[in-house]
């Protein structure tokens, strides 16, 4: 899966610049001959580590889990367990 992502990313960058000519020519029919991957809206967001497609943090593009285990671990610089 995670091989799969890659390759639709690469795609959408390669198309992008003839995505948008189309579209603001209004040319849908075009359009619609590009490959279905090229579009961004297919893109989904993993983690890097893992694969993982749920429970993704943005900020630090891994999962959750992953985020947890790396952070109690302290090999995120700033992020600490939080005590009271």
């Amino acid at each position: 899966m995670k091989a799969r992502e890659r390759k639709r990313a690469r795609m959408v960058e390669k198309f992008a610049e003839k995505r948008a000519k189309l579209k603001a020519a209004g040319d849908f029919q075009a359009l619609a001959r590009l490959p279905k991957n090229s579009s961004k809206i297919r893109l989904h967001n993993r983690c890097s580590i893992t694969g993982r497609p749920k429970g993704y943090i943005r900020d630090f593009g891994i999962s959750r889990i992953q985020f947890r285990e790396m952070a109690n671990n302290g090999l995120i610089p700033g992020v600490r367990k939080a005590s009271w």
